[in-house]
């Protein structure tokens, strides 16, 4: 632990001795990472620059114009363009369209849907009474069911001959 609390001490007073130089450096206007000995060195590697490369400036000097490079000409991106569009094209999920399923539902499909169940019990109940009636007048008027069937057959018979 203290051999890592020891060594991060040595980089802050390094750091602090090379803020210190930046600092006196800019005082005096030239801007080194040493004085010294080595500071021979950096005004050296100034002297010698390296020769600037013209891409897309065209210079109007004769000696500058050496250092331009050949125009290239651009890449024809149109196949790539085409590659990309045909793989962003939506393939069709559904072919055909329903219209059943597109047309709106009326606002109580719903109340109809929920009280089917109720509607069939009460048609059951609603038939079977209608037959306890029907038989309770059968058996009240026994003899005039008769009547009434015998009624019934003339009338459709009259019908019959008139309609033929």
């Amino acid at each position: 632990m203290e051999s890592g609390t020891a060594t991060l001490e040595k980089e802050a007073l390094k750091r602090k001795e090379r803020l210190l130089r930046l600092r006196q450096g800019k005082r005096r206007g030239v801007i080194g990472e040493s004085d010294g000995p080595d500071s021979k060195k950096s005004t050296d590697q100034e002297a010698i620059l390296p020769k600037p490369i013209f891409r897309s400036y065209k210079p109007t000097d004769e000696s500058l114009k050496e250092n331009t490079l050949p125009l290239t000409k651009p890449l024809s991106v149109k196949e790539h363009v085409i590659d990309q569009l045909e793989a962003a094209e939506p393939t069709p999920i559904v072919e055909e369209v329903d219209l059943v399923n597109l047309a709106p539902r009326k606002p109580d499909w719903d109340l109809k849907r929920d009280v089917a169940k109720k509607l069939q019990k009460l048609e059951r109940r609603t038939q079977r009474a209608i037959a306890e009636l029907i038989r309770e007048r059968l058996q009240g008027s026994k003899e005039d069911l008769a009547t009434a069937v015998n009624a019934q057959t003339e009338t459709q018979q009259d019908s019959d001959s008139d309609s033929g």
